[in-house]
């Protein structure tokens, strides 16, 4: 009897239909079933011939989807540089160099930039980020963490200000060009936030065009976000091979970046009402920043992560929704994450840009830079009883393309945890880097 029920089982697992056809299924390029990504691949030739592809958030999803996961896939199957972030720099440069060379259609080009850049799609993605991240900390930590951060990111500024100045007149680029035109554009925080209020600043002092200076500013901070990318995967292996050095996305020993026991009940897992509930909640925080960064100017990611900071410490948000929170967090980091930097690519990363500063003095400038402000802050973390690779991480956000780069960025050390931590890096980082690099230059030529 026990024969007869288990051997028609195994011949129907031996069958293609279904099970064979269900392994084929189960298989994913990303997270996109094999079936699927041959089918969306045919239809997305299809729209190709006709002329026209669609910009609504339906194709964007498509395209983004096959084209930031093929990269990743890539790079994600190299050997040796599959270890230093070559997963988040191929979805990132790959499709950069692509819409360059006019490798992708003109419609696929259009389609994906106009989506990119009138649909705030990363700052959903940052706002799901932080919020969740910070909902889904240990709530302990996070005083001290905020606390504590900024002195290694301080001390790499200035460390890193100095080596890389003396480095770029070493190799004949002079101190004054050096520090001003390519160690601070590093640390300005992007280009946004940094490199365009950078050269207006600079065009107003020195009466020269912004655009010429805009063009000289651009190339340091793409190639400095490239250089914290390869570094910051490079620390991600080197935390496998010596675990005691890395909190694998924790700051601080002794704290971890969930909820806390008790909060919860063991085994409650949130209902899709209270993940859209989380959602929602991290889009109206990000809105409140928006609201704030109109009427006085502050950074509206900075005013989303003290708010949910706020909430998190006075324990305002209940643990289902925390948990929620975190879950949104979880889906975005997973999911989301390639087709962003392969958007990110096509739309915000101009590759003649990045190439222009293919200079051997630009380069060694530039990687003394960066490598000098994550060393300072991996230092400074073991005087301070963090975790040295985690915080030199987050230091390399201070030297990373804005808000993308510091997606690229933790996205190559596998740490999109440090989202939080990273944000501070880039946004108050870089804008107290512009604002006393201005004042230093005016007293300069006054």
């Amino acid at each position: 009897m026990t024969d007869t029920t288990i051997r028609p089982t195994a011949k129907r697992a031996d069958g293609f239909w279904p099970y064979g056809w269900w392994k084929i299924v189960d298989w994913q390029i990303g997270i996109i079933p094999l079936p699927i990504f041959v089918l969306l691949f045919g239809l997305i030739a299809a729209f190709v011939m006709t002329g026209k592809v669609p910009s609504d958030i339906l194709m964007a999803i498509v395209l983004l989807a096959m084209g930031g996961f093929t990269c990743a896939e890539l790079g994600k199957r190299l050997p040796l540089i599959r270890h230093v972030g070559a997963a988040a720099i191929f979805a990132t440069f790959i499709p950069s160099y692509l819409a360059f060379r006019h490798v992708l259609p003109d419609s696929i080009l259009s389609s994906v930039t106009e989506f990119t850049k009138f649909s705030n799609f990363l700052y959903l993605f940052i706002s799901s980020i932080i919020v969740g991240s910070i909902l889904g900390m240990d709530r302990h930590v996070l005083i001290a963490g905020f606390l504590k951060i900024f002195v290694p990111l301080a001390l790499g500024s200035v460390v890193a200000g100095i080596v890389g100045t003396l480095v770029g007149t070493a190799l004949g680029l002079g101190a004054y060009h050096s520090f001003f035109f390519v160690v601070v554009p590093i640390m300005a925080g992007g280009v946004g936030e940094g490199a365009i209020p950078l050269s207006i600043g600079y065009a107003a002092i020195l009466h020269s065009p912004q655009g010429e200076l805009f063009a000289q500013v651009l190339p340091p901070v793409m190639l400095g976000s490239l250089t914290a990318i390869l570094l910051s995967g490079g620390l991600n292996f080197l935390g496998k091979r010596y675990p005691h050095l890395t909190g694998e996305g924790r700051l601080q020993p002794g704290t971890h970046p969930e909820i806390e026991p008790g909060e919860e009940p063991a085994g409650a897992v949130p209902d899709v009402t209270t993940i859209a509930a989380a959602g929602v909640t991290a889009v109206t925080l990000y809105l409140i920043g928006v609201l704030s960064q109109r009427l006085w100017d502050f950074p509206a990611p900075v005013t989303m992560l003290f708010i949910a900071v706020l909430l998190k410490l006075t324990r305002s948000v209940s643990p289902r929704l925390q948990n929620g929170a975190f879950i949104v967090y979880k889906f975005f980091s997973t999911a989301v994450t390639y087709p962003l930097l392969f958007a990110i690519g096509v739309a915000m990363t101009p590759w003649d840009k990045l190439v222009a500063s293919f200079t051997l003095p630009y380069i060694l400038t530039i990687i003394a830079t960066v490598a000098t402000l994550m060393a300072t802050g991996f230092f400074v973390a073991r005087l301070l009883k963090m975790y040295p690779i985690d915080v030199a991480i987050v230091n390399a956000c201070h030297s990373g393309q804005g808000g993308t780069g510091d997606v690229a960025i933790l996205t190559a050390a596998n740490r999109m945890q440090l989202m939080p931590f990273a944000q501070i890096a880039t946004r108050i980082g870089g804008a107290i880097t512009v604002t006393l690099t201005l004042i230093a230059l005016a007293r300069f030529f006054t």
